[in-house]
């Protein structure tokens, strides 16, 4: 961690662009959610043509939010039904054998994030921000809240998650998330954005 990051406090400034991107979350989710609509579907029936019918495609995890808030943050399901729930996958035993076909592609493509358009939409998250920590990640809940970082909402995507996503240890997934806050803005929206294109493009930074 950085020995000049202390907690800060949004300006006046940033947060009436709070406001302002809470409008851009919801048209921008509704738009992707109608775009995107085929690819909904088309995941859905390739879990199912895998699991069963049966199997439930939407999987929800407890994540942290605003201000600490918990709530349910919906994936597509892209790992084993029997799969120990609030574990991170790097955190698993042989992860390996839990990961489905079709999870493994739809993880390696970040589609498995998609219904979290609804998460945005419902206000829960925005489209871009902090990844939301797992409610029993303590360790990055703490230095968040230390750091101020809980004033805005968790995103979809986000600049810790351009900068490495899976490879990241927690103090400097943190000094990325207290850049993107002290930095909080439409121009870092914009950044995050295309950047994560990039991102997923390439598969940089994904754990395989």
């Amino acid at each position: 961690m950085s020995e000049n990051m202390e907690r800060y406090t949004l300006t006046k400034g940033q947060i009436f662009y709070k406001g302002v991107k809470r409008v851009l979350d919801i048209l921008c989710s509704l738009l992707a959610i109608v775009i995107l609509s085929p690819v909904f579907v088309i995941v859905f029936f390739a879990i199912k043509l895998e699991d069963g019918w049966k199997a439930n495609t939407l999987f929800d995890q407890t994540r942290i939010g605003l201000h600490k808030k918990e709530f349910s943050l919906y994936k597509f399901r892209s790992m084993k039904m029997d799969t120990p729930h609030d574990v991170a996958t790097h955190l698993l035993e042989n992860p390996d054998q839990y990961i489905t076909k079709v999870g493994r592609f739809i993880r390696r493509t970040s589609l498995d994030e998609l219904p979290q358009l609804i998460n945005i939409l419902k206000g829960d998250m925005s489209i871009s921000g902090p990844r939301p920590a797992l409610w029993n990640q303590y360790d990055l809940i703490d230095l968040r809240e230390q750091y101020g970082i809980h004033q805005i909402k968790p995103g979809l995507t986000g600049w810790a998650q351009i900068h490495g996503r899976d490879e990241l240890e927690i103090p400097e997934k943190v000094r990325r998330d207290y850049y993107y806050l002290t930095h909080f803005g439409f121009w870092m929206d914009v950044r995050c954005f295309f950047k994560s294109i990039g991102v997923v493009v390439s598969e940089k930074g994904f754990s395989k």
